[in-house]
């Protein structure tokens, strides 16, 4: 409607002859968005997922503990693998999966099992 014959020929004579600029220029927004994608979202992702596994691998006896149900409990036995025996009350134990740690409140200072009683 408000494009002349004449705009309309000026404006295919003023495109690039290069068809290789035009396609850097069309895939460039595209390269950009994915590098703000990679910076904002999933490398602050990698990191958290790096901290919540080397919590979980710290988890030791004697440790407070959250689940991811909310339940706090104190453990009272951790094998290498990944169940964890969690005391929720006095005389109450359950085993829990060591990756259902949500938060370690407090750690509790090394125990040694060595000492002669």
């Amino acid at each position: 409607m408000f494009v002349t014959p004449a705009f309309a020929q000026d404006a295919v004579a003023a495109a690039p002859a290069d068809g290789t600029t035009a396609l850097l220029l069309n895939i460039l927004p595209i390269v950009l968005l994915v590098v703000i994608f990679w910076l904002l979202i999933f490398r602050p992702q990698q990191k958290r997922l790096k901290e919540q596994r080397s919590m979980l691998e710290a988890v030791r006896r004697g440790d407070t503990i959250v689940s991811t149900g909310g339940i706090i409990g104190k453990v009272t036995k951790s094998e290498a693998g990944q169940d964890l025996e969690v005391e929720i009350a006095p005389g109450v134990k359950v085993k829990m999966l060591r990756t259902m740690i949500s938060d370690v409140r407090t750690k509790s200072a090394p125990v040694n099992d060595n000492k002669p009683a």
